[in-house]
């Protein structure tokens, strides 16, 4: 059994060099000893998404997909067990639902959701409503205990890839840009209180955000668990948009319009909101940018008008 492995898969799959390739090379293979174990029906490879080939399967009379994860290791890129734990702890009206797991497979059999919310062709203003709703049912309290990392782990490690990167790829945006990316990076872990944590999904963009069949809500798919502040988690769609921004009359304006909304339906202060959305722009515009993705020039040129180019 052949399954094609998307472009947006693929970008990744040869960054990861033999081990890519080599998984990719299995994916057959996994997905035929899966459909034996887990009694499955495999349908087709669905689009959407990087960092998995996502299959649709029957499971009985059950609709599935089957979720065949990349290989760990590539910088920038969460670990299979730290998506997997996430939807394991977190809540069932938040996340979408594991039916199966197989953690030597890198493998999940997940219930089958709807259109991604980034599809809907909703104004901003509704995206942002879904999104903090949603997120909100998801934050439960998290500690030390749970092994997730913290959000100051993680701004810790954005500063040093920030500077890496923007090093390896010869200085792609300005200096200044990465200055003051580093510089939001020092506030989050200067404010952080690690007894004040939550379970955050990390990467809460509107495709990561998925109707559930017959209702009004949605559910969240991908995440890259954390223990962290709400004001992280409502700061990740802030990296969306970058179109409507470099088009925008006055894009700063509209910028901090969005995050205003984001902090008061989340609860969270804006400069944190405002402070995590920034470095996590220029993180992932630098990301994009190595793995040669166009967006990653929109993203950087974003961060480079929001600080007054």
């Amino acid at each position: 059994m052949s399954f094609i492995v998307p472009e947006a898969v693929m970008r990744k799959v040869v960054a990861l060099g033999p081990a890519g390739h080599a998984w990719a090379a299995g994916i057959g293979d996994t997905v035929v000893r899966l459909a034996r174990e887990w009694q499955l029906t495999a349908g087709r490879v669905l689009a959407g998404g990087s960092g998995a080939v996502v299959i649709e399967v029957a499971h009985g009379d059950r609709p599935a997909v089957l979720k065949l994860a990349i290989p760990d290791g590539l910088d920038g890129h969460s670990d299979f067990a730290v998506e997997l734990d996430a939807l394991l702890v977190g809540s069932p009206d938040a996340y979408v639902e594991v039916f199966a797991f197989d953690r030597d497979a890198r493998a999940m059999l997940l219930e089958r959701l709807g259109r991604p919310l980034g599809d809907l062709d909703l104004p901003v203003e509704s995206q942002i409503e879904v999104i903090a709703s949603t997120l909100r049912h998801g934050w439960i309290a998290a500690d030390r205990s749970c092994g997730l990392r913290s959000g100051a782990e993680q701004a810790a490690s954005l500063i040093e890839s920030i500077d890496r990167r923007w090093q390896e790829l010869n200085r792609p945006c300005r200096e200044h840009v990465v200055a003051h990316a580093r510089s939001c990076l020092d506030a989050r872990v200067a404010d952080f209180d690690d007894h004040a944590t939550v379970l955050v999904h990390g990467d809460a963009h509107p495709y990561n955000l998925l109707e559930v069949p017959g209702t009004s809500r949605f559910k969240l798919i991908d995440p890259d668990g954390m223990r962290s502040e709400p004001a992280h988690d409502l700061a990740i769609p802030l990296r969306d948009w970058s179109i409507e921004l470099l088009v925008a009359y006055d894009p700063i304006r509209l910028a901090r319009s969005w995050c205003e909304q984001l902090a008061d339906l989340g609860g969270a202060p804006f400069d944190a909101v405002w402070q995590w959305a920034y470095a996590e722009r220029v993180s992932t515009g630098l990301f994009a940018t190595q793995l040669g993705h166009p967006i990653g020039a929109q993203l950087l040129a974003v961060a480079e008008v929001l600080i007054g180019g």
